[in-house]
Formats: structure tokens, sequence, C-alpha cells
């Protein structure tokens, strides 16, 4: 005779689901955002503006205490709205993985980047995915919202999300939600961009939906989570071809000594120019006209994000461009406000505070970023040789403060 018995007592699988339905809809739920980047921190402030209780959970130290001090990095996040949620408690910051067993909804949103071999680094999406699976519970809804190729939910996510215990789609649910935040543009901040999702199962698809509703304007529904990758993987391609458009076209300007900024601010592709290859052709020219060779020589690159004025580093070509100089026997610097520590290969660089000091011991400053906060009047004042990748100092052109001559 069976002696099994269910307990009667028991949540049932559709109640679980109803449960975490009505929490989200009275705005009980208990939500968390793992990874305070240009993605997460947008996004932890949407949902504590829509009623939400939030956690935000980073493993730097140094965002957490910004968080809970109610200072923000990111350009899309007002420091004085931060400050007002996490003063009545709506948002809160820590470093402790453990936050997450008491959490009803968790978004991950850490980087991904591409490492030396272009082969994409899931490191800390997997780091995050085994932290949620060590404080799994029942009624657990988790978004992943981190960039990821195709497959990587059901072939990543579901497989260490693994629990005997717990079924998907009945005891917890996973979702994907591609972030698709245009960094350190104001017009493309999270309420209004179209939140494409796909659920692993249909009651996930429902539950995360439903979360999103609160508080983002545009939701697009897709059928599968493989959809919502592929979503993604086109916005990339996309903006890769038309990086290389614009790239082919800065040559053919070169060639024919027409004024690349001036064409490319008009095609709107402004700060979109920006080649390893020509770059490096351009600093050796600049260095040979001052007697000097590449090799030896001391280089401070001022900017190293992919756009101004955030901290993402993961599709910027100025690693690579750092990297390709240091093989050919130069010595780098970088000065970036918004990325305190960068790996390249197995070395580890510091940002360097920049002085008029330090700009007079490098034989070359090459602005790869155009920061607002860089102190451009002091970096032009005191520093030998400069090369503006970013059109950065057209002001100073514009008003003949800069000689035609002049390696810019």
């Amino acid at each position: 005779m069976n002696t099994h018995r269910k307990n009667a007592n028991a949540p049932q699988p559709a109640a679980i689901g109803k449960d975490l339905e009505k929490k989200i809809r009275d705005r009980t739920a208990r939500v968390g955002v793992i990874g305070l980047g240009y993605v997460g921190l947008p996004l932890t402030v949407e949902m504590a503006k829509s009623g939400f209780q939030v956690t935000g959970i980073d493993i730097e130290l140094a965002k957490v205490e910004a968080v809970n001090a109610g200072r923000s990095c990111i350009v899309n996040v007002p420091s004085e709205i931060l400050q007002a949620l996490v003063t009545k408690g709506k948002i809160k910051a820590t470093q402790s993985w453990a936050a997450v067993e008491n959490l009803d909804a968790v978004s991950i949103c850490v980087p991904t980047s591409i490492d030396g071999d272009q082969t994409p680094d899931l490191s800390y999406v997997i780091a995050a995915i085994e932290a949620i699976h060590n404080h799994l519970h029942q009624g657990q809804l988790i978004i992943l919202e981190s960039t990821i190729y195709p497959s990587t939910i059901r072939d990543v996510a579901v497989s260490i999300l693994y629990n005997k215990r717990l079924q998907l789609g009945k005891d917890f649910f996973l979702a994907y939600s591609p972030e698709r935040i245009d960094a350190g543009n104001k017009t493309y901040i999270a309420p209004n961009v179209a939140k494409v999702i796909g659920g692993v199962t249909s009651r996930c698809m429902e539950l995360a939906t439903l979360l999103y509703q609160q508080f983002i304007e545009r939701i697009v529904p897709v059928c599968s989570p493989e959809a919502a990758e592929m979503v993604k993987l086109i916005d990339s391609t996309l903006r890769s071809v038309n990086l290389a458009v614009a790239n082919e076209m800065a040559l053919v300007c070169d060639k024919l000594g027409i004024d690349v900024w001036a064409v490319m601010e008009m095609a709107g592709q402004l700060n979109e120019y920006h080649m390893p290859e020509l770059a490096i052709s351009d600093v050796m020219n600049a260095l040979n006209e001052k007697a000097k060779s590449l090799k030896g020589s001391k280089i401070l690159a001022l900017g190293v994000t992919d756009k101004r004025n955030v901290g993402d580093i993961s599709e910027s070509p100025a690693i690579e461009l750092m990297r390709s100089l240091q093989k050919k026997g130069a010595t780098v610097y970088y000065s970036d406000p918004h990325v305190p520590f960068l790996k390249i290969d197995n070395r580890t660089l510091t940002s360097t505070e920049m002085t008029p000091e330090v700009l007079h011991t490098m034989d070359c400053v090459l602005i790869l970023t155009d920061h607002s906060t860089f102190n451009y009047e002091m970096i032009v004042a005191n520093s030998m040789l400069i090369l503006d990748k970013r059109n950065a100092l057209k002001h100073f052109r514009a008003n003949n403060r800069i000689s035609s001559k002049s390696p810019f």
C-alpha cells in the first residue's frame, strides 16, 4: 500500500502562480535586480517608482554604497530621483546573494563581454543564475535581461536552475527579456522602450509580462525565449552593420580629404565613428611627425566605454585599440571616471587621475570617448599631442583655438 500522502496544506501549482500574480498586481511582490549598471539601475528605479520595494544586488561595493547613498553614476538616472526613492525605503542595495531568498521576482542585468578570441563571456550571467539556484524557492519569477546568444536560456539557465523539488513553469518561472536601452540616450529610458519578452512556458510568459506591464508602456510578447534571444541578436547585428558602414565612409572621407566629422554629424553618426585600425595608424603618423616611435611611447586613452557618460565597456572598440597599442610596444594608460578598473588580457589597469602633471608626461593623449566630465580646457592646455577620435574638441576648432596644423 502506498503510504505517501500529499500535504493538503501545500500550495498547488495553479495557486502558486495566482499568489504571485496577485502580489504583482497589488505591488506587494518583493522584486530584485542583480547588476546595478546602466541597465539594472534604471530598471530598479522604474520598479520602485511604480510602487514596488526593490532590492538591488551587485558584487561591487562601490556601486552598492553609491545606491544606498542616493548617488547615481548613470546618465538616465538623476541622483535626486534615486535619493528620494532610497529615503522612502523603496530601494536598498546589497552585496549579499542571500537577499535572493526573500524575493518574489528577480531580474538579471549583469554585463556580458567579448573576450580576446571574440567569444561571448557569460561568466557573470552564469554566476548570477547559480546564486539564484542556491536560493531558489517556490513561487519565484526569474527574468534574464543580459545580452546572450540564442539557446542560452534553455541550454544554460534551465540546466543550472534544475531542481528536483520544483518544476519549472509550475513552481517557479523563467523568461528572457533582452535589454534594449541605448546607453546614454535620454530618449531611450526604460519606460518607453518596447520590451520583448519570451517565456519558457506560457505561464512564465504571462507572469513576466504582467510584472513589466506595471512600469513599462510597451510590451511585445514573443513565442519563446529563443525568439527573444534572436531579437537581441538582430539588434546587435544591425548596430554593427551601421557602424561598419560609418567606418567605411570615414575611410573614404579620409582619402578625399573631407572633414569626416561634418559628414558624420549630418548623417547622424557622430558618436559611432571609431575604427581601431585607423586610430593606430593615426597615432603612429602623429608620433612620427614628432620624431617619436610608437614603441616605448606613453599613451593616455581618455574614455574607454562604448558611449559617453556610461560605464559599459561590453562593445567598446577602445579595448581592442588599447590591446593593439600594447602589443606594438606602447605603454598604455587610461582615464575614465566611469570605469575604475579595466582588465586587458592578463593585465589589470587602474584609471589614472587626469591632472596637468600627468598630461605633461604623456607622448600622446588619445580621446576615445567624449565624456562630459572631462576638463577639455585642461587637456588642450597641458597635452603635447592629442588625437581626438570622438570630435570632442570641435568647439576649440570652431573658435580657432586649435591650429589647423595640430594633429587632432
